[in-house]
């Protein structure tokens, strides 16, 4: 599995951090949040040293579908009701100004990465609610009209235009900007202790730290896993495919059935049947898809395939701000739910400003600290889940048994007494982990699609044989082979 980005754009290798080094900012994380907070610091003349754990884009970003948009769904009438006129404008116009300033770092440093102008659309069997999201997010000022007939090979009702919006090559955009950083590969942070970031073989010491890495890996302070949980969601490359006009995003009552495309090249890139991280046990996700599209667009060929993984918050608006009060110097952005490309424009637009002493007029709707009675039942939620993980491990023993697996697939088995992950190769060898998240030891799940071991709590994810694939856990899983 992997993106078309990857296939067609290769980002240079840079050495690991060894030894300390001092500088005024660190940011942890490559991705393009990360990359796009260093590069608005290092411009205004700060000095900047980036850190990440793998390769730089090798998480989400590599993953992305790559829209840049203020389209974010049937959103912009729900933050009116909840939230008030003023914080949805807010909302609308950060990410609006975030569409904009993509144009202008393009253009002004002549980045060629395959960026086109085009339209957004959110498509629906709802028409009142078609009308309504329309009349709500052009209130706000963004580019909105309600369209009755769309040409997509998907019944519908109509759609919500947002004109003026953009698609690109991420990691082509991303490689650009890399080469005018610091930047330290395969360096990841263990721990971090006031103006002092720690990785296996260095430490960085800094005025200021921005964790930039999807999901803040530090249960404390904050209580970022209490307020945040993640969702996969699966997309395919297909040539032969009738290629739409615009960007699109179905928003329906039954999630599964919301299905997302755009073109790249001759490519179009069909995505969708989305559900939390840890509940793709079945493993039909994929095969599904396909089905879809074989359906929809039956003379198509399927050239790779990937997913994705975003983090949502309790009120669907990122976190962006002061990490938390306890320590002043430390700021987080996260929580960008699927819209991580204008999100990340976002966080750098409000992170550059807050570290260099300017007012940003959007950094209140975005601030971390905030707290409501929807937070407190988000909070109540995602500590439910984590209570269900933990009961499951404990109390709910495992049917099937490790010479019932199939080969290629794996499960939760009994041995000697005690619950491991295992799961059977091709050749009839056993990869066995412990089934407990090294995070917080909530019950791991088997991914059949992905052939990994997800946490239903908070959404770290580790490979068959217990190699760490993604945060917040910070170390790989104990494992054994059984020949």
């Amino acid at each position: 599995m992997e993106s078309i980005w990857s296939r067609t754009c290769g980002i240079r290798r840079r050495k690991k951090l060894e030894g300390k080094q001092k500088t005024e900012i660190v940011v942890i994380g490559a991705g393009i949040t990360g990359i796009l907070i260093a590069y608005k610091l290092q411009k205004a003349g700060k000095k900047v040293i980036v850190l990440e754990a793998d390769r730089i884009a090798f998480g989400q970003t590599k993953n992305t579908t790559a829209k840049i948009t203020s389209q974010h769904g049937f959103l912009y009438h729900h933050f009116i009701k909840t939230l008030g006129r003023k914080k949805a404008f807010f909302y609308a116009q950060a990410n609006e100004r975030a569409v904009r300033e993509y144009v202008s770092f393009i253009q002004n440093e002549k980045i060629n990465c395959d960026f086109e102008e085009t339209c957004a659309w959110i498509y629906s069997e709802d028409e009142e609610q078609l009308k309504e999201e329309a009349k709500a997010a052009a209130s706000l000022g963004l580019p909105a009209v309600f369209e009755k007939n769309i040409d997509i090979p998907i019944q519908n009702a109509g759609g919500v235009c947002f004109a003026h919006q953009a698609q690109f090559h991420p990691l082509k955009f991303i490689k650009e900007l890399a080469e005018k950083l610091t930047i330290y590969e395969d360096s990841p942070v263990e721990k971090v202790e006031r103006e002092c970031v720690y990785t296996p073989e260095g430490a960085v010491y800094a005025e200021h730290i921005v964790f930039a890495c999807h999901y803040p890996f530090l249960k404390f302070p904050g209580l970022y896993f209490a307020r945040m949980h993640q969702e996969r969601s699966y997309v395919l490359a297909l040539e032969n495919a009738k290629q739409p006009n615009g960007m699109f995003i179905g928003v329906n009552e039954e999630e599964t059935e919301n299905y997302t495309f755009r073109n790249y090249k001759n490519f179009l890139l069909f995505g969708g049947k989305g559900h939390r991280t840890g509940e793709n046990i079945e493993g039909m996700c994929y095969e599904s898809l396909r089905k879809k599209a074989k359906e929809l667009f039956p003379e198509s060929k399927e050239v790779t395939c990937w997913s994705a993984q975003d983090c949502v918050t309790f009120d669907s608006i990122p976190f962006i701000g002061k990490y938390s009060q306890k320590h002043p110097n430390w700021y987080i952005a996260t929580g960008f739910k699927k819209w991580g490309m204008t999100s990340s424009m976002v966080s750098a637009m409000i992170l550059s400003d807050v570290l260099l002493g300017k007012e940003n007029q959007y950094q209140e709707i975005f601030q971390p600290n905030r707290f409501s009675m929807e937070g407190v039942l988000g909070i109540s939620c995602e500590v439910g889940h984590a209570v269900k993980s933990l009961t499951r491990r404990i109390f709910m023993n495992p049917e099937e048994t490790q010479q019932e697996l199939s080969c290629g697939h794996g499960g939760i088995v009994l041995i000697n007494g005690e619950k491991m992950g295992v799961y059977k190769d091709e050749n009839y060898h056993l990869h066995i982990v412990d089934i407990r998240c090294p995070h917080m030891g909530c019950q791991l799940e088997w991914n059949q699609d992905e052939k990994s071991w997800d946490c239903p709590c908070h959404g770290s994810r580790f490979t068959y044989d217990g190699k760490l694939i993604s945060n917040p856990a910070q170390k790989s899983l104990k494992s054994w082979i059984k020949k």
